[in-house]
């Protein structure tokens, strides 16, 4: 199985395997990251800010960005496939937030 570098930045840098939620690859690496509703782009709180060229944007997260008025300052990580490697910050650790990172998502893309 193919695999994609992530590098994130303060925590390290990860093997994670292709076709894998950057959410849960940056959880499965040990890396702080919340995911309060889920992984169904609601909740905003899985920011991450990409210091590596993005990859594609779907629509249910544009919807998102778009619906919050943030569309361009942050990506979620819960609508986000790993395809290339990539290079990221995690703007809302949990830990630092002061609570828990909420119910893991699936392993397929939601909504």
């Amino acid at each position: 199985m193919a695999t994609h570098t992530i590098t994130v930045q303060g925590y390290g840098v990860y093997e994670v395997a292709e076709g894998t939620r950057l959410v849960l690859g940056l959880e499965q690496s040990g890396v702080d990251v919340s995911h309060r509703c889920g992984g169904q782009a609601r909740c905003t709180t899985c920011r991450v800010k990409f210091l590596s060229p993005e990859p594609a944007m779907r629509d249910a997260e544009r919807d998102c960005l778009v619906e919050d008025g943030v569309l361009g300052e942050f990506r979620l990580s819960c609508q986000i496939v790993v395809d290339q490697d990539m290079e990221v910050e995690v703007l809302r650790p949990a830990r630092k937030e002061g609570w828990d990172p909420g119910p893991t998502p699936t392993d397929h893309l939601e909504p």
